[in-house]
């Protein structure tokens, strides 16, 4: 049982956690670009699920498809869904030629793109997909994905007028179970959209328990969030007397914008599900001071070159984080600097396990220090070429600073942490 107390600094976490990735993580910046790519690849897209739909005799139910996702847009959603729809039909695909296919479907890609660019930024990964495998995994979904979406809308719509479907819906309990059935599958719907996205769209692996949270967060923030828009924005006159004829394509892109954050947040719901570690931390970067990144550049190698010696699995990113209780960014830096300066390599490029690449007497404290204070700096600015009497005495101070290390190595440092180990191997290229 969870004290009150308990309750309310859980809820806090969560809030500022949330608070943390809309600004330090810019999802507000991120929402206001997948506008933009939204905007302009919302006709291709629907042009290429409109020709699939329409092979599989399913195209009618894009329409409702598009009134109940407008739907906050009140009384508008009607005129901006018929819109649409015209120009969907308006497109051609058969006629497009193979320049005009190859550009409609690049602007599909690019959109989708852009949404994995900004669901890896929650997921604190650095490397897109491949680009053979954008093309084959975006292709799969915007292929295969509409058809099974609205064959399973359109039986479930169908099911009602079966003879002995409606028999059940007559008799109690069935009746009430089908109503309340009926309210819940817009949400049910809307979520395993969303955790469906969660799932795949980011390029690492997100288990399933986390995804369906964050899935089911933002579907009923959607939900609710669209009944709120329609009251207090959609039918409100100030934006029609201010705006005019321009007013309706300004509700459409607030909405569409909110509609954004609400499917950003849901993905930081179900990162931080499935890493709550992130949850008690303060900043989303923490800006380590000088001495600060060189005491977690010498612990990590320690850490390292102790599980080395003694033949224990490498260590890899994550549970370098959780060891010394930073957020991944903060210790990715330090390993990337380290392994910049040929002291560490990685061995799994998808699990970013580390070793040490020489031996651990060939490692010098200086050697991990140096490394530290000299990731990024200027050659020029090393070297002091513009004043040979400035560059002595920079040359001095460093030195100066690395002798603090002394000639002690790594393996100095392991032994008197971790007891003699005996005769050590050697670390293989």
């Amino acid at each position: 049982m969870v004290a009150g107390g308990g309750w309310r600094s859980w809820g806090w976490r969560w809030i500022t956690a949330l608070r943390r990735e809309l600004d330090e993580g810019g999802l507000n910046q991120s929402a206001s670009g997948l506008v933009y790519s939204s905007l302009l690849s919302l006709a291709p897209l629907l042009a290429v699920s409109f020709s699939l739909l329409k092979a599989f005799g399913v195209h009618n139910q894009l329409q409702p498809f598009l009134l109940e996702v407008l739907a906050p847009l009140g009384g508008q959603a009607g005129e901006i869904s018929s819109r649409i729809i015209g120009f969907v039909e308006n497109v051609q695909v058969g006629v497009l030629g193979v320049l005009g296919l190859a550009t409609l479907f690049y602007t599909v890609i690019s959109l989708l793109g852009k949404i994995e660019e900004s669901f890896n930024h929650i997921w604190r990964v650095r490397q897109p997909r491949p680009l053979a495998r954008r093309f084959s995994d975006y292709l799969s979904v915007v292929l295969v994905g509409p058809v099974l979406l609205f064959s399973g809308v359109g039986i479930t719509a169908s099911m009602s007028s079966h003879a002995l479907v409606r028999r059940l819906i007559a008799l109690e309990p069935f009746g009430t179970a089908y109503y309340v059935a009926g309210l819940m599958l817009p949400y049910v719907l809307v979520s395993a959209a969303f955790a469906f996205c969660y799932v795949f769209i980011p390029n690492t692996r997100v288990r399933l328990r986390p995804a369906l949270v964050g899935g089911l967060v933002a579907g009923v923030a959607w939900k609710l969030s669209g009944s709120l828009f329609t009251a207090f924005v959609a039918d409100s006159a100030q934006y029609s007397a201010i705006y005019s004829g321009f007013a309706v394509v300004l509700v459409f892109m607030i909405w569409v914008y909110l509609s954004w954050v609400i499917v950003l947040l849901g993905g930081s719901v179900a990162f931080h599900c499935q890493y709550p570690c992130y949850l008690r931390y303060a900043g989303r970067r923490p800006r380590l001071s000088t001495m600060g990144r060189e005491r977690l550049g010498v612990l990590v190698m320690v850490l390292i070159g102790r599980s080395q010696l003694a033949g224990e699995p490498a260590w890899t990113l994550h549970r370098l984080a959780d060891a010394v209780e930073l957020p991944w960014e903060a210790v990715q830096k330090v390993l990337d600097a380290l392994r910049q300066a040929g002291l560490l390599r990685v061995l799994d490029h998808d699990a970013d396990a580390y070793l040490l690449a020489r031996d651990t007497d060939c490692i010098l404290l200086q050697d991990i220090i140096r490394a530290l204070r000299s990731q990024g700096e200027t050659p020029e600015f090393a070297a002091g070429r513009t004043d040979p009497a400035l560059g002595r005495l920079l040359a001095q101070v460093a030195a100066d600073c690395a002798g603090l290390a002394g000639e002690r190595s790594l393996r100095d440092v392991v032994g008197e942490l971790s007891g003699e180990f005996g005769q050590c191997r050697s670390v293989e290229g």
